[in-house]
């Protein structure tokens, strides 16, 4: 079961919106209930695009198809999809004083525990140390926390965030310093 890690393309948009769902649903259900899942993909889990055209979003295929994907940003918005978007997203970080952000990680659910995620971290972290970064900075969610704690990321603050419907959707600001 070789598993292969590159960038994302446009068009791998499909499948990546087939997985994100399928993903969140599965992994989350331990953390969360039903109604903040559903309000959770609704209004922050989803493609961004704009990772893929910055050509900082990478996939993880194995068999043939999209098993994980995660990247990392050298833009201000911390997290969330393109229906998450604001103004911030725009703006671009300093390497020099700002930390980049890592964003958007999911593991299809047959695929999670065989190293998927730390491969992807890896390839984050390397491409954001390339670009100048030397510090790192997230929100997980609660069951993304244990992948990230384990990857040597230091949980900072708790973080909650109300969503549109009044949905309370809770997890923690990490951050990294790169050797």
């Amino acid at each position: 079961m070789p598993i292969s890690i590159r960038l994302a393309t446009l068009e791998d948009i499909p499948p990546l919106q087939q997985l994100i769902p399928e993903s969140v649903r599965a992994l989350s259900a331990t953390y969360y209930n039903s109604d903040q899942i559903e309000s959770a993909l609704i209004y922050i889990f989803g493609v961004d695009t704009q990772l893929i055209r910055d050509k900082t979003y990478f996939v993880a295929e194995a068999e043939g198809q999209i098993v994980g994907c995660g990247g990392w940003s050298k833009r201000s918005l911390l997290f969330g999809g393109d229906q998450w978007k604001s103004d911030e997203d725009g703006k671009l970080l300093e390497p020099s004083k700002d930390p980049a952000r890592i964003r958007a990680f999911y593991v299809h659910p047959r695929w999670t525990r065989k190293g998927i995620g730390r491969q992807i971290i890896s390839a984050c972290e390397d491409a954001a140390r390339a670009s100048g970064f030397t510090r790192l900075e997230l929100v997980a969610t609660l069951p993304g926390q244990p992948l990230y704690s384990a990857s040597g990321y230091s949980i900072a603050e708790p973080v909650a965030v109300t969503l549109a419907d009044g949905q309370l959707f809770s997890g923690f600001r990490m951050e990294k310093i790169l050797d």
